[in-house]
């Protein structure tokens, strides 16, 4: 599947409870703007009908690249971590404390075109 085709990564926000909302190929976006620069589509991602995440994708993928999803709950970090893995994401930290606060709970993955995305509750247990 290319990079750029929707849907490619949504198979884990499921855990998150975040949906495809919206999504702007760059032939339908704003002339002159920054998709159009980059020649990536744009995903919407939330729940109803706001979009709280967006993804802009550009021509050029790489390890550098860090998405952060905040989960409400710890179990919702550990959803998230194996519902990535089985759509083919890789470790990157199992889920547990992280030294950043007391209560920061994540889980890291990369997935196939090895962008790090991490899920995080802030929320103490």
């Amino acid at each position: 599947m290319p990079p750029d085709q929707p849907g490619r990564r949504t198979l884990i926000s499921v855990a998150l409870e975040l949906k495809l909302l919206h999504s702007i190929a760059p032939k339908d976006a704003e002339p002159g703007g920054e998709q159009q620069k980059t020649g990536g589509s744009i995903h919407g991602f939330g729940r109803k009908y706001k979009p709280l995440f967006w993804i802009v994708g550009n021509a050029k993928v790489g390890e550098a690249t860090h998405f952060a999803f905040i989960a409400k709950t710890r179990k919702q970090v550990d959803d998230f971590y194996k519902a990535a893995l089985a759509a083919g994401g890789t470790d990157n930290g199992p889920p547990g404390l992280r030294r950043y606060h007391d209560n920061y709970y994540s889980a890291f993955v990369r997935d196939p075109d090895g962008i790090n995305i991490e899920a995080v509750c802030n929320a103490a247990p």
